[in-house]
């Protein structure tokens, strides 16, 4: 108790001293603009003899009466409560205000009381000369407390000047001590990042100067900071300047000149930071400094695929999203929650990933969210049926699915259970159920397919084809790359090889793959269904895909570690060494959203489909993991073994 009442004595001490603090600045400035108004007025009143000359009884009265007019509407306008050494435009401007309503009161007040008369001029040169003391003021105040330092002679003198006439100490006393930054970027963003740190004295950085094109900026200085083209911000420059971080603040710089500028500054040894909205999903959305992330790595633009029609489409529907407590179920999850559904149904087997989804949409949204949860496997075709019952979902969204490749090849029927099965449980049930829409979540794997996984997936787009041409519901499919940070992706790998001191392992150098984000993977998804038809297979213009190797290469970097090697470790069973997005690259037709594509395709009727299912249960039902390998090769006429696309990827790439 004792040691709690001392802290607490310490604190009231400290804040008491604060406040004394405060209150002795706002008086020394009411006093130095007190010493400003005197000099103001002896020069216009006492010094200054013009046509209307004033006697001693007049210099008193005007003095007294502009006195009076123009620090009542100062105090009346909290002009003394601004603190000046953090003072932006609007305390300036309120200071302009404020002395603009004084000089309309004085010169109404000059007009009707019986004192000796001056001239309007006269009237306003003593406002605007008063005014202009005022600004110098405290301008040279916040230049003498931002420039102050101990590192030049300059500096020190600011430093001292500053201390002696306020009390207050510099605010860069310590910028020795902070970390030398140059900001790549002199637009809003740059600047308000600048003026943030200049105007914390906490802050770990200090800005020495900006980098940016603008021919209206280069050669120029915002807030004292020089602005450098980029050709001029040369090494040898910001050495000398004793940069050791560059930040980029330019949020929508070209892609490709980001990744120029990236590896430029990355080579000469520099650390780089991002000042930017986080790209993947974040509650709050406040700009922030952040490192480099992975999804900056892609050197690619966020996607975003939503629109209102979209957002539109899914309100005060009922929702059933399978496997929905997984990284693409979760995320769909989240996103439908912006768009005021009546019921979330989340389906999944994995009761702890369901629950984590329900805890966080709940604190998000409390009671205005209809969220349900059931614990269930979509191959349990009963206990489906039940939550069809009792939800009676308007959409329903598969995105449950055994997706591991290497797992996949050593359980291929549990694969073919979970995958092709439940898909068509699903199908079924929503036909007897009279849903409205069924949307398939796919992936670049199902093209051309050199895996179990890849030949399952392929498979359900075929299910979900087929019944586009007979059934009541309708039906799409949405196929994307790689998901950055999903459950099983490289991305999680290489951060716990990094952080045990690596090794990092690939696979093989040359492999390439097509990479997306979960939101982006989510909206694509939503999207699609919202603009489908019936029976289209969607498909995502995800630009250049990226060498594995090198986003290997690049995390290592990032993440300033030290002697972590990359090894190969050769390729996985049904691995291969590129994905493709396009069955036939040639026959594509556009969408609304330039960044969508519809695969044309021929669907097989309900007879073919039911024959190659009758053929795959019959093989499954023997437990033999080959013979249900052989089935899929039979059903997938696409399904090729990874040895025959590497040797042809190995000659391309």
């Amino acid at each position: 108790m004792c040691k709690n009442e001392e802290e607490n004595d310490g604190f009231k001490l400290q804040m008491k001293n604060t406040k004394k603090k405060t209150r002795n600045i706002r008086w020394m400035l009411v006093i130095y603009d007190v010493a400003v108004f005197a000099l103001a007025a002896i020069l216009m009143f006492a010094l200054y003899e013009g046509n209307d000359k004033l006697s001693y009884i007049g210099i008193i009265q005007q003095s007294i009466l502009a006195f009076v007019c123009v620090f009542a509407s100062r105090l009346i306008g909290n002009v003394y409560g601004q603190i000046w050494r953090y003072g932006g435009i609007q305390c300036y401007i309120r200071l302009l205000c404020t002395d603009a309503i004084a000089f309309l009161v004085y010169m109404g007040f000059e007009l009707l009381l019986p004192i000796e008369k001056i001239t309007f001029p006269r009237m306003l040169c003593l406002s605007c000369l008063n005014l202009l003391g005022a600004l110098s003021l405290r301008m040279a105040y916040r230049y003498a407390y931002k420039c102050g330092n101990q590192e030049t002679l300059v500096g020190r003198f600011l430093s001292w000047i500053l201390y002696t006439v306020s009390g207050v100490a510099a605010a860069n006393n310590n910028e020795s001590q902070k970390i030398k930054i140059a900001i790549i970027g002199a637009g809003r963003v740059g600047v308000s990042f600048a003026e943030e740190l200049l105007n914390n004295e906490e802050a770990a950085y200090i800005p020495r100067c900006f980098i940016d094109n603008d021919v209206d900026k280069v050669g120029r200085e915002i807030q004292g900071i020089p602005v450098w083209s980029e050709d001029k911000a040369t090494f040898r420059r910001l050495s000398e300047l004793e940069v050791q971080e560059i930040v980029f603040a330019i949020p929508s710089m070209d892609v490709e000149k980001k990744k120029t500028l990236y590896e430029y500054y990355k080579n000469a040894g520099y650390r780089l930071k991002v000042y930017d909205y986080p790209i993947v999903y974040a509650a709050g959305g406040k700009r922030h400094l952040r490192e480099f992330d992975t999804e900056d790595l892609l050197f690619r633009k966020p996607l975003v695929v939503a629109d209102e029609r979209t957002n539109d489409y899914y309100k005060e529907k009922v929702i059933l999203i399978t496997g929905g407590g997984g990284s693409i179920g979760s995320e769909l999850c989240r996103q439908l929650a912006k768009m005021s559904p009546k019921k979330i149904v989340i389906l999944d087997i994995y009761e702890n990933g369901a629950y984590d989804v329900q805890q966080e949409l709940k604190i998000a949204y409390g009671n205005t969210l209809n969220l349900q949860i059931e614990i269930c496997s979509i191959t349990h075709k009963k206990a489906l049926e039940k939550v069809f019952e009792k939800h009676h979902p308007q959409i329903v969204i598969n995105a449950a699915a055994h997706k591991h490749v290497p797992l996949m090849e050593h359980n291929c029927v549990e694969a073919i259970y979970n995958n092709i099965f439940g898909t068509r449980n699903l199908v079924e049930l929503c036909e007897k159920y009279e849903a409205e829409r069924f949307m398939m979540v796919s992936t670049d794997k199902a093209v051309n397919p050199t895996n179990v996984m890849g030949a399952t997936k392929r498979m359900c787009e075929m299910i979900v084809q087929s019944a586009s041409t007979h059934g009541k519901v309708k039906y799409s499919a949405t196929r994307f790359g790689n998901v950055l940070g999903s459950a099983g992706s490289v991305i999680p790998l290489f951060r716990r090889q990094i952080a045990n001191g690596g090794p990092v392992t690939v696979t093989d150098k040359r492999i390439i793959r097509y990479f997306m984000t979960i939101p982006e993977a989510s909206q694509l998804v939503l999207q699609s269904g919202a603009m489908a038809k019936n029976g289209e297979l969607f498909v995502l213009d995800m630009g250049k895909p990226v060498k594995i190797y090198d986003l290997a290469e690049s995390m290592i970097r990032l993440s300033g570690a030290q002697g972590i090697s990359i090894i190969e470790t050769g390729l996985r069973s049904g691995e291969k060494l590129y994905e493709e997005l396009l069955v036939k690259t040639e026959e594509l037709d556009k969408t609304e959203n330039s960044m969508i594509f519809i695969e044309r395709d021929t669907a097989l009727s309900k007879e073919e489909i039911e024959n190659r299912l009758a053929l795959l249960q019959e093989a499954c039902d023997s437990g033999d993991d080959d013979l249900a390998r052989e089935a899929l090769r039979k059903t997938v006429p696409t399904f090729r073994t990874p040895e025959e696309v590497n040797k042809l990827c190995g000659e391309i790439i």
